[in-house]
């Protein structure tokens, strides 16, 4: 009888405890993060693109009927730094990642940066990152060494298939971009050469392992980030060849098709798996819309694309989708930024936030959930590669230099150009608004502060690398 009078109470607490193991499991949702590169804000059908563009998007625009649509989402104006900002929650500026590399530097984020891959796997998230990274090429800064249990994609980026067709070019003067795919804790392996038939084929890859990922974790009850990075619409524009010819609208409208058939794939890959009321699911772009014709994107209502601190450079499509926690169909003129992702999913997935260097990352964690209607940032600075050229605050926005699109050599400008981006969302004619500068001052301020305290990391900063101490 006394063997069973210890054993009773030790079972009960044994069945106590699993059930409370698995709800604190369960208390941590899923995220798919899928992220379009050069997506421009009037693209997708729920911001005004869609049929107009020659291709309905009804799949990715169901993240805006059923979930919170953002007016003025804000990236940083170039692929690698809004993919960096976002990765590790911190201005591009600050980590030597703030220009695409072309070459002749190492190139990428540092492992000492603490990315979002590693932050959330170490809160208990399995982690799996599909397409383009543009971080960093060398195998210690590849995805599977940053954080991510498994990766498959290109190290760098899309313009690049262009090369073994292009007249002149060879593998032995400039080595060919490769497809790859790794795992923690082991090498990345090249599985094919980056060209303009494997970029038609690419995305339909990305799609179809992440589907196989989010489905894998679900089925393990492990929660999960599903980062996805699309390699569309970015130049040269070319759609799967099962969509070509579909929309009878050209190549474009043919891709954008394709686009929102792969988010409806995964968005399917989440209902099937029975975890849609558990999962968070965001699509974005990276950055301002595609310029270089005849890859021609568009911008919607403002001025300018990427590389440029035009709102047409900076302001992207923002969707996304929390069943019963999210409102369906709100929609909100706040200013967020991406680098505010990482504090956010930081806080959702009960992850750490590091402490020991600047963090630009903001929680919008009560925004997103309606429990305020205000944003928890006012404004932002604006770095094209390493200029600081503008600040955004609120409604206004104060440009120091005047550049209209990348090829424009930057200027100038004799006093800061002030723009009220109600009246002139354009911002073509310069506002008398002068009080404007204490505030927009204040912010740059502040990240002068920081950087007598912490100093920025150069461009092509080798690893190790060892922060200066001050």
């Amino acid at each position: 009888m006394k063997r069973h009078a210890v054993l009773i109470p030790a079972l009960a607490a044994m069945i106590l405890i699993v059930p409370n193991i698995a709800l604190a499991q369960a208390s941590k949702p899923n995220i798919v993060f899928i992220l379009a590169d050069n997506l421009g804000y009037g693209e997708i059908g729920a911001y005004g693109g869609g049929l107009t563009r020659g291709a309905p998007t009804p799949r990715i625009d169901s993240l805006a009927k059923d979930g919170m649509r953002l007016l003025n989402m804000n990236m940083e104006t170039q692929c690698t730094p809004s993919r960096a900002s976002l990765m590790t929650g911190r201005w591009a500026i600050r980590s030597g990642t703030h220009s695409v590399p072309f070459g002749g530097v190492t190139e990428g984020l540092t492992a000492w940066e603490v990315t979002l891959g590693e932050a959330m796997s170490d809160a208990g998230y399995a982690t799996g990152y599909y397409g383009k990274w543009h971080l960093g090429s060398a195998q210690q800064r590849l995805p599977n060494s940053q954080g991510f249990d498994e990766w498959f994609g290109i190290p760098r980026t899309t313009d690049e298939a262009l090369w073994p067709s292009a007249a002149g070019w060879s593998e032995s003067i400039m080595p060919s971009e490769k497809v790859m795919e790794g795992k923690r804790g082991e090498k990345s392996r090249e599985i094919g050469t980056y060209d303009v038939k494997e970029r038609r084929l690419i995305d339909a890859e990305i799609t179809r392992r992440s589907v196989a990922f989010i489905t894998k974790q679900a089925e393990s009850g492990n929660p999960f980030v599903a980062y996805v990075s699309l390699t569309q619409p970015h130049l040269p524009s070319e759609p799967n060849p099962a969509f070509k010819g579909k929309t009878g609208n050209g190549d474009w409208a043919d891709m954008l098709a394709e686009m929102d058939h792969n988010v409806g794939q995964m968005l399917d890959a989440v209902d099937k798996a029975g975890i849609r009321d558990n999962t968070i699911v965001v699509f974005t772009s990276d950055n301002g819309s595609e310029f270089i014709q005849p890859w021609d994107g568009w911008s919607g209502p403002w001025r300018g694309q990427y590389f440029t601190a035009l709102e047409g450079g900076i302001r992207v499509p923002f969707l996304i989708r929390w069943p019963g926690k999210i409102a369906a169909g709100h929609v909100s003129n706040e200013i967020v930024h991406g680098v505010d992702l990482f504090a956010t999913f930081a806080k959702i997935g009960g992850a750490t936030v590091p402490t020991d260097r600047p963090m630009d990352s903001i929680d919008q964690v009560d925004f997103f959930l309606g429990k305020t209607e205000k944003s928890a940032r006012e404004g932002f600075p604006i770095w094209c590669a390493d200029r600081l050229q503008a600040v955004k605050w609120r409604n206004w926005k104060l440009h120091f230099m005047r550049q209209d699109n990348m090829f424009d050599p930057p200027v100038r400008n004799p006093v800061p150009h002030i723009f009220n981006l109600y009246t002139d969302p354009r911002e073509e004619k310069p506002s008398v608004d002068t009080w404007v500068v204490g505030p927009v001052l204040g912010i740059v301020g502040k990240f002068q502060q920081s950087v007598a305290q912490y100093p920025l990391i150069p461009m092509g900063t080798p690893d190790p690398y060892v922060p200066a101490k001050k």
